[in-house]
């Protein structure tokens, strides 16, 4: 029985790391020039963060915003004095002028439709600079908070150039949702869509797919494919395979669920192509359950179906796992480190197997061979003619 509970052990372990870890993730940035801030938040929406120090004396704050945008792009951070949402935000603009380089201003947003033209907040701002880095706009500034306020409404966008100046950006899906509250003193914040709990939410989810459907699946299946080759681990391998794969699937479902769960709460944000294949996923994770209830027995004829049907759907499984996983990278953005980390797993995993490969066809064939002449010889070992063989 305790062998069943690795895999679980393993998931709830690499859970706990990467939770406390993506907690501190805007906090390991390292900028130019020696900056340092002491508070972070990241963003849940438009790949961005926000780092400030505050400084109780003046009632100011020093603000670095990153944000992920193309060089042809314009990103924004704003503190709305009068509201929750875009009009009436005060904001700091940047973006890459083809003739004048980056180009870095504060400008006052009145309506939903704003011009975008430089002009005067209703606050101060100095020192306000941008720079482009690794496929990131970052402003700085130093920001005069109203009223001395130490909660603030923030606003952050981003959206395409026309005519070397900043455009009207997307009304939908993310861009709807990037406003909320912000907390200068704790660093805490909530957003329309649900602030740092729905940032954990996301990260939940992001483990739980990847522990489950592309850790333990692959994980089941080696040790299917190449343990069973081996008389003494019959029927250890069994066992092991099961507990591996019913582990994956009570996982891969608790993050489906969470994926379900996130869907209904992003109005707009549609990630077709990674929201259906962890439908697939799902649908032929349950199949493959199923199947173990209606599994013939070795010797019944219809058990090579099976077989085909039971491999067939449990690397397919594994392969549409893997490049979901990859998606899902690429939508949840986190730190460089873990899509390495799980490179190495997935590259790790795959050259056990080819070792494991190298190692058991010699005794498959062997067996084959075996079993090929006692077929010829039949029964007792007596041959087509009558005469009895010895091997």
């Amino acid at each position: 029985m305790a062998t069943s509970f690795r895999p679980i052990l393993l998931f709830c372990f690499l859970l706990s790391l990467f939770l406390s870890s993506s907690a501190q993730s805007c906090s390991n940035y390292a900028f130019s020039s020696n900056r340092a801030f002491s508070s972070c938040n990241s963003l849940p929406q438009l790949n961005a963060h926000l780092h400030w120090n505050y400084n109780p004396s003046r009632g100011t704050i020093d603000v670095a915003y990153r944000a992920t945008q193309s060089s042809t792009g314009w990103v924004a951070w704003a503190i709305n004095p009068t509201g929750s949402q875009m009009p009436g935000s005060q904001a700091l603009v940047a973006y890459q002028s083809s003739s004048n380089g980056i180009r870095a201003y504060t400008t006052s947003v009145s309506s939903k439709s704003p011009s975008m033209q430089p002009g005067n907040l209703s606050f101060d701002v100095s020192g306000i600079t941008a720079q482009y880095v690794s496929g990131e706009f970052i402003i700085f500034a130093t920001v005069t908070l109203p009223s001395n306020k130490t909660t603030v409404n923030q606003v952050w966008q981003a959206g395409p150039l026309s005519n070397d100046a900043p455009s009207i950006h997307p009304t939908t899906g993310a861009n709807l949702q990037s406003y909320g509250t912000l907390d200068l003193l704790s660093g805490l914040g909530t957003t329309a869509g649900g602030g740092n709990s729905r940032i954990r939410r996301r990260n939940v989810h992001g483990v739980l797919n990847a522990v489950s459907w592309g850790i333990l699946m692959p994980l089941g299946a080696i040790i299917a494919r190449y343990m069973r080759v081996f008389k003494s681990a019959d029927p250890a391998w069994f066992y092991l395979h099961v507990a591996c794969q019913t582990s994956a699937y009570i996982v891969g479902v608790a993050g489906w669920g969470t994926g379900l769960k996130l869907g209904s709460e992003s109005v707009g944000i549609k990630y077709s192509a990674h929201r259906n294949i962890g439908i697939t996923l799902f649908c032929l994770g349950t199949l493959q359950v199923l199947a173990l209830l209606l599994r013939p027995k070795k010797d019944h004829k219809y058990r090579i179906y099976w077989n085909v049907y039971h491999h067939l759907t449990g690397y397919t499984v594994i392969i549409l796992s893997v490049i979901n996983i990859f998606k899902g990278f690429g939508i949840l953005d986190p730190e460089k480190k873990w899509k390495r980390t799980y490179i190495g797993i997935i590259v790790t995993l795959a050259a056990i197997a080819v070792v494991l490969e190298a190692i058991t066809w010699p005794i498959v064939l062997k067996a084959k061979k075996k079993i090929a002449e006692k077929s010829h010889l039949g029964a007792n070992g007596v041959n087509a003619y009558g005469v009895r063989q010895t091997v």
